[in-house]
């Protein structure tokens, strides 16, 4: 099993866009016992890896709750960056 953080990554190159209540809701099968797969814990993910030129950030909105969404997409360059450290999505064990 990869560490979360390259999952969550990964994640991010099989999909279009996604926020982290979408990471944690695909990951919750495998890494569903993880302390870590918080929806907190996985937008401070994505965010790093936003600062870090691996994604960008691709729209917000507001939830039923009022409570900012924001998404995240893997660009070209990005997504290449990512699936040659982590080995990419067909990869996990």
């Amino acid at each position: 099993m990869k560490p979360l953080n390259f999952a969550i990554l990964d994640y991010m190159t099989t999909v279009p866009e996604a926020c982290a209540e979408d990471v944690v809701e695909a990951l919750a099968g495998t890494y569903g016992t993880f302390r870590a797969l918080t929806v907190e814990s996985v937008r401070t993910a994505l965010l790093t890896a936003a600062v870090n030129g691996l994604l960008e950030e691709s729209r917000c909105e507001l939830d039923d709750g009022h409570r900012l969404r924001l998404y995240f997409r893997a660009h070209p360059e990005g997504a290449a960056t990512i699936i040659k450290y982590t080995g990419g999505p067909q990869a996990r064990s």
